[in-house]
């Protein structure tokens, strides 16, 4: 079907004047009183073209070598006068796919965008950079949670958009739909929300879909996440429909996978007539007519685009080449622009990846912006001895690296002493009889183990444990203030206990992430201490960031607080390794350099070793029975949500998602059940023997009267020596069966659900956003999507995402990058964060945080906790949830929650 008001024409598209960015501008607007610092910092990073050639970029879901560099002088050809490089302004609406429409930018533009949230910057900031600097030859509006009626949802939005008539514009998602909200379209609810599904695509052919096919069966399947849609036939005469869906039901991705699985059947279609003259397809479906969605428009005479789906997300076709037609059209409109008008755009700035600034990834001062902006010494001098533009580091912001590179007060120089003991661990009884035997003594007080308990297809391969140890071991724990707002930067108060016993307390202003970046950068190091080791772990801290630590993440406040601490972490200077692929065991003993040439605790550890027998091993359940309980209590677990009240929640969820405020939330609860004194390990050994894990984990916090036995499935967020970074979020969940039959229909059943997928491709989307924002350009990708693995108690659908992480980013920022993880949030995470604090009851406290290391080498690995059991001041807690999505069933989600809480719920019950 043909759409003839599509035209080629350059009139038709790009009404250009000869002044075009002279004075006439300023009939547009009134020159504003402009914010610009005069001096200009030179502590600014650019991306060598070096370094960029190594660069890699993903091709749907594997990356391939990137072949265009990311920085450099723009120098226009003078005869085609071509842009050797596109400098785009990229708008977030507060979303988590943000950094996935960044990533492909990046790549497509041969630099990366310049970031700015839609209330970051006033109408002055953006005409001066926009008209009087020149600074930027395109501008892309992103999706969001609400609709472009909300002026807090949209922002400044619709201002460029009804200003900026001469500069090209994409508005994706919530920024389609404010570009047909500005010229007067109506923005109405969709006929079903479509969240992380799947359809087919007709356009029209113009410029913006060229080399793209077209309609069914023709391989355009793109990813849609809206619940809000433009009344087609509310289009003004100057908005012009170019893109539409097939048929009107959307499919799941494997789905559009399996060729003998047919797409939707109601394909057939006729047309109407709209008010604009242009043609629109209506589709039949059981003596029905629905109308498809506009997926789609242009502006007749302006050169701004709107695409209802997310051309940026892993699932979708055709997403890159979309950014790639984009960028060609931004280069022929300035193409057509008289030379003179090209030349006034030539300047030596390149505009650098941004940093999230308010509410992202480093915590905002306030009062004061943060960004970061890309140029490095040379360009810089040559920028500002000439007067061509720097932008502001006040209005960019950027992030404030502790400068270590002389420290003089705290600064630990490190050295490593190890050993290795081949094939040992088999012969003493393994990882249980080890632990036990080393650390279990005393009821295994200030003790860790973080513990692959499931090792099995290459889950998870070491184990890490130990106590108390060193000169330099010492506890801090941190609990926010009441005040834990963004206006007091999350602050709280630290402990610290050291090895001697001594305590002290302080107030952290900048919070606990800030203190143990700090800490970390604090330490020297030779990596030839660890050269030859197989794992990533040497020493460092180690325990767990609970969930309320979200207001160090960008989130504004907590609702509820922790009753636990909300941090809490050991620093191991001594600890034992088991490889468990080899059946090695590491002993390892970290000192400061100078101190000490002597290894008591290595030699003392290794004679304990080789002094164990396998046949020593004790029976735990047994000594457990008899453990002291200050009174039997043979009750069960009582939730903090009632089943009404829960399923009253997901209702409230499903709404906030058909009005377009979330895709997806993840909502949780607790239960709970008085168990007095108890042996807490031998609790821990039954649920690991019961419900192995690969990142299972065993805390004892003594001091705090804390222990935390769990048997997560599911990691946060690694980075290794090499600087990659790896998440694996669970998104899908289902009970085993009782027969293999039973059991292997199950598992089909969860691989091909249209509701599981629709979640796992939204976490899997949001991830990639996360990894993003603190990975090279081009390098985050996804080498496994919607793997289904096999517990002890159920069927997991999970996706691998990793990328390489920036060399101007430390370990904690990449935390702070993707904590919580979006598989216990929901997308867009801040939004729903919010959501779900209005609707939860009580604090998550460490549920749904992460338990793991930070190595003083600035690698670390984090699990999502979930399957845990927290046991605190002689209360046993458990969380649960699970993500609502709109094709949720309120009753199913309940009984997934409860799915979820059997293993551990179980495992106290049969103990106690």
């Amino acid at each position: 079907m043909n759409f003839t008001l599509c035209s080629s024409s350059p009139e038709l598209r790009y009404p250009y004047v000869d002044a075009l960015r002279s004075t006439d501008i300023h009939a547009i607007a009134s020159k504003p009183s402009l914010r610009i610092d005069n001096a200009v910092k030179k502590d600014i990073v650019q991306l060598s073209n070096q370094d960029a050639g190594k660069m890699v970029m993903s091709s749907n879901l594997m990356p391939r070598h990137l072949k265009e560099p990311f920085v450099g002088k723009e120098q226009p050809d003078e005869q085609s006068q071509k842009l050797k490089f596109v400098r785009t302004l990229l708008i977030d609406n507060y979303d988590s796919y943000t950094y996935n429409i960044y990533q492909e930018l990046s790549v497509i533009n041969g630099l990366p965008p310049v970031v700015v949230r839609n209330d970051e910057w006033t109408w002055g900031d953006f005409y001066h950079y926009l008209y009087e600097e020149n600074a930027f030859d395109s501008v892309v509006i992103s999706p969001g949670p609400g609709s472009p009626t909300c002026p807090a949802d949209i922002g400044i939005c619709l201002r460029l958009l009804q200003e900026c008539w001469d500069i090209p514009i994409l508005g994706v998602c919530l920024g389609h739909q404010a570009l047909g909200y500005v010229h007067g379209a109506k923005v109405v609810h969709a006929y079903e929300p479509i969240h992380g599904r799947l359809s087919e695509i007709e356009h029209d052919g113009c410029e913006l879909f060229h080399d793209i096919p077209s309609g069914k069966d023709s391989g355009f399947k793109v990813v849609r996440y809206h619940s809000l849609v433009i009344d087609a036939e509310t289009l003004p005469k100057e908005l012009i429909p170019i893109a539409w869906t097939v048929s009107t039901g959307a499919l799941s991705f494997h789905h559009t996978q399996k060729s003998d699985v047919p797409a939707d059947a109601s394909a057939d279609s006729f047309s109407t007539n709209l008010k604009n003259g242009s043609s629109w397809p209506l589709s039949c479906s059981n003596g029905v007519q629905r109308r498809k969605v506009l997926m789609g428009i242009m502006h007749s005479t302006r050169p701004h685009y709107g695409l209802q789906f997310h051309p940026e997300s892993v699932a979708s076709c055709h997403g890159r080449q979309i950014f790639r037609n984009f960028r060609e059209i931004t280069e022929d409109y300035w193409k057509r622009l008289k030379p003179s008008i090209i030349k006034q755009r030539r300047f030596h700035y390149a505009a650098r990846m941004q940093v999230p600034h308010a509410n992202g990834l480093f915590t905002e001062i306030p009062g004061h912006r943060k960004v970061v902006n890309g140029a490095d010494d040379q360009l810089y001098k040559e920028a500002s001895s000439s007067g061509q533009l720097m932008l502001d580091k006040r209005c960019f912001g950027a992030f404030d690296m502790v400068n270590v590179s002389n420290p003089i007060i705290g600064v630990k120089y490190l050295k490593l002493k190890w050993r290795k003991f081949d094939h040992l661990a088999g012969q003493v009884g393994g990882a249980r009889n080890i632990f036990c035997e080393l650390f279990g003594h005393h009821k295994a007080e200030n003790t860790f183990w973080l513990d692959s308990s499931s090792t099995e297809k290459g889950r998870a391969r070491f184990s890490f444990m130990g106590g108390r140890g060193g000169s330099l071991w010492k506890q801090v724990t941190f609990r926010l203030s009441d005040e834990s707002d963004m206006a007091s930067k999350g602050g709280g108060y630290l402990s610290v206990e050291d090895s001697q016993g001594s305590a002290t307390k302080t107030f952290l202003e900048d919070g606990f992430l800030d203190f143990l970046k700090k800490e970390l950068l604090l330490f020297h190091y030779e990596e030839k201490d660890y050269e030859g080791l197989p794992f990533e772990f040497y020493g460092g801290y180690i325990g767990y960031i609970g969930y309320n630590l979200k207001v160090e993440c960008g989130m504004v406040s907590n609702r509820h607080k922790s009753r636990t601490p909300d941090a809490c972490f050991f620093f191991a200077d001594n600890l034992l390794v088991i490889d468990h692929y080899n059946d090695d065991v590491y002993i390892m003993s970290l000192h400061e350099e100078f101190t000490t040439t002597s290894t008591p605790w290595l030699d003392i550890t290794e004679e304990k070793l080789l002094s164990l027998q396998a046949s020593i091993k004790k029976d735990r359940e047994e000594r457990a029975i008899q453990a002291l309980r200050s009174f039997p209590d043979k009750g069960g677990f009582v939730a903090d949500r009632s089943r009404d009240d829960y399923i009253k929640d997901i209702e409230k969820c499903l709404e906030y998602i058909k009005d377009g405020e979330s895709y997806e939330l993840c909502l949780t609860t607790q239960i709970r059940k008085r168990i007095g004194e108890i042996d807490s390990l031998g609790l821990y050994l039954h649920l690991r023997e019961k419900n192995p894990a690969p990142y299972a984990a065993w805390l004892n916090f003594s001091g705090e009267n804390l222990s935390i036995c769990c048997s997560s499935p599911e990691r946060f967020l690694r980075l290794d020596r090499n600087g990659i970074l790896e998440a694996k979020p669970i998104k899908g969940t289902i009970a085993r069966g009782t027969t293999q039959e039973e059991d292997e229909r199950r598992k089909r059943q969860l691989q091909y659900s249209e509701k599981d997928q629709a979640e796992n491709l939204m976490i899997v989307d949001l991830l990639r956003n996360d990894l993003g924002r603190v990975s090279d350009p081009g390098s985050v990708h996804v080498p496994n999507f919607m793997d289904v693995e096999s517990y002890a108690t159920v069927h997991t659908m999970v996706s691998t995402i990793r990328g390489k992480k920036r060399a101007d980013v430390n370990a904690i920022d990449c935390v702070r990058a993707a904590f919580p993880g979006g598989s216990m949030t929901g997308a867009p995470k801040l939004r729903s964060m919010e959501l779900l604090d209005s609707l939860e009851s009580s604090s998550r406290g460490i549920y749904s945080g992460s338990i793991g290391f930070f190595s003083y080498n600035h690698t670390f690995d984090l699990n999502i906790v979930i399957r845990t059991i927290v046991i605190h001041e002689g209360e046993a807690s458990i969380g649960a949830g699970g993500a609502i999505v709109a094709l949720s069933n309120p009753e199913d989600e309940y009984d997934e929650m409860i799915l979820k809480t059997s293993a551990p719920a179980k495992a106290v019950m049969e103990f106690t």
